[in-house]
């Protein structure tokens, strides 16, 4: 009696355990990741006090808008005094030039004065520049993602008044662990799901690292152990349907499953 309760008992432990490892099998989890996005980040070349913001955050734009002015009292300045020293240089080559058709001026002096010339030209094409630089351009199109500088700030040189982010540089990011990394190419199709997300959201790999790390420096899966894992990039098919940070799930077969559909 006791034997066929073994047997009994044991027959069930195995049935259980078969059911659960079919029921994992079937819940695939898939690759835990989340969405990142490359910004374009619109500088002045020089440091200044923002005078004017033509945007605000959320914006769309198109190259080319109208972002920022900073103030430019100081390159109009400069401008007028390279025009004065084109206006001199100018005036110098004009009567060496004279000289020369008449034979009263030499050729060194009519050559250090065309050489003065274009210097000055440069000089106020260089102030020209500058000065045009003051205000900022969309220089593509997309969504004002964060302004880091208000009007009346000073911002310094080369230091980003706005971020711009394009659809197409939002990207998806996951990673795989060593043993997964040969089922994946450049080029392949992932399924990529979250919450309230399209049910038909697919990604195009375009970047596999060469090199392991051994924690992916964000994490979302519940399982913590160390793993030799490979940082996985992908464009997704339909940006618009995603946001930066969001967390996901990668799937390897880009089709969608019978019982996740709706």
């Amino acid at each position: 009696m006791t034997s066929s309760r073994t047997t009994i008992t044991m027959l069930t432990v195995l049935a259980l355990a078969a059911a659960l490892a079919g029921c994992s099998e079937r819940r695939d989890p898939g690759f835990q990741g989340w969405v990142e996005a490359d910004m374009i980040f619109v500088s002045p070349d020089e440091s200044g006090r923002v005078t004017r913001l033509n945007v605000r955050e959320g914006d769309q734009v198109k190259p080319g808008d109208p972002l920022y002015s900073i103030d430019d009292d100081l390159q109009k300045a400069d401008l007028n005094q390279t025009n004065a020293t084109l206006a001199n240089a100018q005036q110098t080559y004009d009567r060496a030039a004279a000289l020369s058709k008449t034979g009263a001026g030499t050729q060194a002096s009519l050559d250090a004065a065309i050489s003065a010339l274009r210097v000055a030209e440069a000089r106020v094409n260089t102030s020209q520049t500058r000065l045009a630089r003051r205000s900022g351009f969309a220089p593509v199109g997309g969504t004002v993602q964060q302004i880091y500088f208000r009007e009346g700030e000073m911002v310094p040189a080369q230091r980003p008044v706005l971020s711009i982010m394009p659809p197409g540089n939002i990207k998806v990011r996951f990673f795989v662990p060593e043993p997964e990394l040969p089922k994946l190419a450049i080029g392949d199709e992932v399924r990529v799901t979250c919450d309230n997300c399209a049910a038909d959201l697919t990604a195009k790999i375009y970047f596999i690292a060469t090199t392991a790390e051994y924690t992916p420096p964000v994490i979302y899966s519940l399982d913590e152990r160390s793993k030799l894992v490979y940082l996985i990039q992908a464009r997704p098919s339909r940006p618009d349907s995603l946001r930066v940070g969001q967390p996901v799930s990668v799937f390897f077969n880009a089709k969608i499953p019978v019982a996740d559909k709706r």
